[in-house]
């Protein structure tokens, strides 16, 4: 099949967060197969773009902040739109890695007028939403998210989320996790890794870093000889998170900037627990990054794979506050057996349930049309006032 992938923003530093690496995987794994496969995306980054990621053509333009202060929200190129009217009149399907934003509008808008038939992914970020902006954003947006073949969700949570928003006449909505191609495992038995504690993801209000810094400072009282590094770029929480590392104990947790994936591969390597204080994170790709490195993890229990990583011991969950966090960090550092058995657990589960070639069969079903439907969404019960810690969710 001749495939167009479209992702809003591919950039060396990661500030788009998951959806380009999970566009990449699948765009890699589908090429592996035989299927003729572009990805096209805007580029930021401090050269220029990659010709080809792999096996995969990559189509690129510089990102463009066509609506100012709205981050990648209104970042477009004039030229992409001609290379997106001209790629998808050569696509068999249209696989729209779709956020609220202007990229992601222009790619449903052309995949609608040319008649191909496209799907549509939405990673966490088409939930219910009030504020004014993004209503009026919706009333072109949702009608094209309604004429998609389908919809791909993370989680069971976010198919009701979505189911929400739009309403009756929507595509059929299918369960499809984020994967990950496993390197080979590292040596049995575990060796025993140097009290290192890491955070990776982009430094947003939704991630919770500062709530990271807390916690390093919880932990440090006990275990005086852990150090913690937090890594990732900068997307509104830096300066915070610089204050309270310089209150905090001298040369304990320090900021190390935004990774490469090869150096993110490493990190998580050699780390002894990987955390994510994120709050309602729709699916938390690092905890299969690091679970894949053989890396224990801790997260909170409104991530949208909590559930499944402890139901199989792969994660030790926590409501998200500093003090429950810092319990499960000095948990696995003072207990080298427990983290052997929740690396093992977390290999299992990444093979089992979130590797690439599983979540391409699915695709592969679904662009063809041949998916069976899942089981109709349930509405939403909102939680009580005060039952999570606060959060600050990206448009």
């Amino acid at each position: 099949m001749r495939l167009l992938h479209v992702v809003t923003l591919v950039s060396d530093d990661g500030l788009f967060g998951g959806p380009p690496s999970v566009a990449v995987a699948q765009a890699q794994e589908l090429a592996a197969r035989g299927h003729d496969v572009t990805l096209m995306s805007l580029w930021r980054g401090s050269g220029p773009a990659p010709d080809r990621i792999g096996a995969v053509r990559l189509r690129t333009r510089p990102a463009r902040a066509l609506l100012p202060g709205r981050g990648c929200i209104g970042l477009l190129h004039p030229l992409l739109v001609r290379d997106l009217w001209r790629a998808v009149r050569a696509a068999d399907v249209v696989h729209v890695h779709a956020g609220r934003d202007l990229v992601s509008l222009t790619a449903l808008a052309v995949a609608a007028l040319r008649r191909v038939p496209c799907v549509v992914q939405t990673h966490g970020m088409v939930e219910p939403r009030t504020a004014l902006p993004v209503r009026l954003f919706d009333l072109p947006y949702l009608p094209l998210l309604r004429r998609a073949r389908a919809c791909c969700v993370l989680t069971e949570r976010e198919r009701r989320l979505v189911a929400t928003v739009l309403g009756a006449g929507g595509p059929p909505l299918r369960i499809v996790p984020n994967g990950i191609r496993p390197r080979p495992p590292g040596p049995a038995p575990r060796r025993p890794r140097d009290p290192h504690v890491l955070f990776l993801a982009r430094l947003h209000p939704r991630k919770r870093p500062e709530a990271f810094v807390e916690m390093a400072a919880l932990v440090h009282r006990e275990v005086p000889g852990a150090r913690f590094t937090l890594y990732g770029p900068d997307d509104g929480s830096l300066a915070a998170v610089r204050r309270l590392i310089a209150a905090g104990p001298a040369d304990v947790v320090r900021y190390g900037g935004a990774l490469d994936p090869a150096e993110a591969h490493e990190a998580y390597r050699t780390a002894a627990v990987h955390v994510l204080p994120s709050v309602d994170e729709p699916f938390g790709m690092t905890l299969i990054e690091a679970l894949a490195a053989g890396t224990p993890v801790v997260c909170t229990d409104t991530c949208g794979i909590a559930d499944e990583l402890s139901r199989r011991g792969a994660a030790l969950v926590t409501d998200g506050s500093p003090a429950a966090m810092a319990a499960a960090v000095r948990r696995l550092l003072g207990d080298p057996e427990l983290c052997a058995r929740m690396a093992r657990a977390g290999r299992r589960v990444v093979e089992d349930v979130y590797s690439i070639g599983a979540v391409v069969d699915r695709l592969e079903e679904i662009y063809r049309g041949g998916a069976a439907d899942e089981p109709p969404a349930r509405a939403i019960t909102p939680l009580p006032t005060g039952s999570r810690p606060a959060r600050n969710p990206a448009t």
